[in-house]
């Protein structure tokens, strides 16, 4: 039975990092990009604290990188990353956190937890939106147009870890796909904010 589990859990930890080192970024170059079937616009999502409700019209005009997070990930040190890139574009780009616990259960805190943790421990001022689902039955309705093309018009996308990346352009259109392991600083990452 030892023998057994082992095997899963070493199995586990592989899938696991496979998905997060050899996931490929996407970039929708801007010829391909074509109308989305749902409006980018039309959706919205709440804050933390539950207390607000953005709509995402209210981002017209500015590029938009949107990061499912995590408060006890490897990858958790990109918040700091992320909060340089928000500092670095202001009035050009808007960043969305987005709590998740489902990889690896690394986000078990609740929304005061969270908030208290990225200030603390990041400085983070970008906003951070209500804990959600990033796939499976419970998916918000915002990651369903993020991974889904029937939805975006862009591409489909299959979110492997925390820390993915979805940027979206001025007119609403998805334009880029980058894994856990591409950082905020990466380069390919800055050129297609500044494009």
């Amino acid at each position: 039975m030892k023998r057994m589990f082992n095997f899963f859990l070493t199995g586990g930890v592989i899938f696991a990092l496979q998905n997060c080192f050899f996931a490929k970024t996407k970039t929708i170059e801007p010829a391909q990009v074509k109308m989305a079937p749902v409006s980018f616009y039309s959706l919205s999502l709440k804050s933390l604290d539950g207390k607000e409700q953005w709509s995402f019209e209210q981002f017209k005009g500015k590029k938009v990188l949107i990061v499912n997070t995590a408060s006890e990930c490897g990858y958790t040190s990109q918040y700091e990353g992320l909060q340089k890139l928000y500092n670095q574009y202001p009035g050009k780009l808007v960043i969305i956190g987005c709590p998740c616990n489902q990889f690896g259960g690394q986000e078990p805190g609740d929304s005061s937890k969270i908030g208290a943790f990225c200030k603390k421990n990041y400085g983070v001022t970008f906003p951070i939106s209500e804990k959600l689902s990033v796939r499976g039955d419970k998916q918000h309705p915002v990651y369903a147009w993020l991974t889904q093309k029937s939805q975006n018009g862009a591409m489909d996308a299959t979110i492997t870890w925390n820390f993915n990346k979805f940027l979206i352009d001025e007119k609403g259109n998805l334009i880029g796909y980058y894994p856990s392991s591409v950082k905020p600083e990466d380069a390919e990452l800055k050129a297609a904010i500044e494009k």
